[in-house]
């Protein structure tokens, strides 16, 4: 008779404040033991040699996300959730869309749909605010915060997506009240708009003016008045996806100045430039986001703020748009102007070691610091944690063994999401997720997924809580 459903013994763990020698006993999907030399386990995993590190969670990700401009994401909670998998995430928090005009419990139910029966890890719902109607603000979203969906996401651009200033108050309000996390896509959509106009009128309509018709200033000042929004109603607000040092200053004055404003940024602020946006041919709208990748100086700039505090998370906001195909980047052909180029890349399953490749290895931020960038941090203030997010008694036993020395070539025939290009195709790192487990499951052994689609659980969450 065995003592635990699992063992792995002879690791290196690390969670977002110790660093340490132990096994591990998991039963019954959690940790219940840390120690030494423990008694067998029905299954057991010697990790000499190997990092033991909370699952990642990733807490921006889109998938089977519905699309107003007739596009279509190339990953649902299957291929996305594998491709997550894969890459060392065991929890992903992606977006339940209100479209305008569209009842909020009505989005949420049709996401629930969408996910039956795929998802191989666990998932959380964010909510997408369109339309703060009278019956969504209260009824709906009082109602939908109640049943565990705590946090959502507000647009300042994006014309089926925005929301004026007033409308923004109304729900930071709601958010007080209720005790809710909100995100803000922080760009200035008038100021976009009529760039946009003059680079059209212009005739320049190639990839590469995407980066000029979303500039750093329009991101600073939509970061800066919802800062101050949110100051007026003095509640806590994310400023997600920043791009660089504009609107980090802004974050990082209102962050000395004592207000609870949280960043989160992302993969691609880090290994792409607005320089990707200019390849030949029509090969720069692999690049396209929002806001657009910035330039050298700019990715030192958040590499500092990754390390220094001003960012408590690092998300992928994977957007798997596929370059080829009717309802992906070209479906409007290769002359098409920017503005018809969907917004956003693949990076789910890449997130994780990159950072871990470029950031612990070269000695940028801590492996403790990576962990609370990959996960902790996410599942404090998204009201996770501590089931999720750490490596303790009690806790899901979700852990990532990690080969700090395997060396991998990222290409697309590696990954294992549903989109035909990878935007760091060719790029060299070292460090890589070898098993990966969830809830006590072994989801990824040996280069093999050994779990089926439907078995992650969704999750409903707690009250935010403030990463310390």
């Amino acid at each position: 008779m065995t003592d635990f459903d699992l063992v792995i013994r002879n690791g290196r763990i690390a969670t977002a404040s110790d660093d340490f020698t132990a096994d591990i006993g998991i039963s019954g999907g959690r940790i219940v033991t840390l120690g030494q030399h423990l008694r067998a386990g029905a299954d057991e995993i010697d990790a000499t040699g190997k990092l033991i590190l909370p699952g990642g969670i990733d807490a921006h990700c889109h998938f089977d996300q519905p699309m107003s401009d007739g596009s279509e994401m190339a990953d649902d909670f299957a291929s996305g959730t594998r491709s997550a998998a894969f890459g060392g995430t065991t929890t992903v928090i992606p977006f339940a869309c209100q479209q305008k005009g569209q009842s909020l419990r009505a989005a949420v139910d049709d996401y629930h749909a969408r996910a039956a029966g795929k998802p191989v890890i666990d998932y959380a719902f964010h909510l997408i605010v369109t339309d703060p109607t009278e019956q969504v603000l209260g009824q709906e979203l009082p109602a939908l915060i109640r049943d565990g969906y705590t946090s959502f996401k507000i647009y300042t651009t994006y014309d089926d997506l925005k929301l004026h200033d007033r409308q923004i108050l109304d729900v930071l309000a709601l958010a007080r009240r209720e005790g809710a996390m909100t995100m803000v896509h922080a760009e200035n959509s008038d100021a976009i708009a009529w760039l946009t106009e003059k680079l059209e009128l212009a005739g320049k309509t190639a990839p590469k003016y995407h980066a000029d018709a979303r500039p750093a200033i329009a991101e600073r000042e939509a970061t800066h008045r919802a800062i101050s929004l949110a100051e007026i109603v003095d509640v806590p607000l994310l400023v997600v996806h920043v791009s660089g040092q504009e609107a980090m200053e802004q974050i990082a004055a209102a962050q000395t100045k004592g207000l609870s404003i949280y960043a989160e940024t992302c993969p691609q602020y880090l290994f792409l430039t607005a320089a990707n946006l200019d390849l030949d041919g029509f090969e720069g709208a692999k690049h396209i986001c929002s806001p657009p990748p910035r330039d050298a100086a700019n990715q030192e700039h958040v590499w500092r703020g990754l390390k220094n505090g001003t960012f408590q998370i690092f998300s992928s906001d994977h957007a798997p748009f596929r370059y080829d195909g009717p309802k992906g980047k070209k479906a409007h052909g290769t002359d098409a102007s920017f503005v018809h180029v969907p917004n956003g890349i693949p990076g789910v399953e890449t997130r994780m070691p990159l950072l871990f490749s470029e950031g612990v290895g070269k000695g940028r931020i801590s492996l403790n610091r990576f962990v609370e960038l990959t996960a902790t941090n996410a599942a404090k203030l998204y009201g996770l944690y501590p089931r999720k997010g750490t490596i303790a008694i009690g806790s899901d036993a979700d852990i990532v063994i990690w080969d700090p020395s395997r060396e991998v070539t990222i290409t697309n025939d590696i990954l294992h999401h549903n989109v035909d290009y990878t935007p760091y195709e060719g790029r060299k790192i070292t460090g890589w997720p070898e098993t990966v487990i969830s809830r006590g499951d072994i989801v990824v052994r040996d280069a093999q997924l050994q779990s089926q689609p439907g078995r992650g659980v969704f999750l409903e969450c707690g009250m935010p809580g403030i990463p310390r």
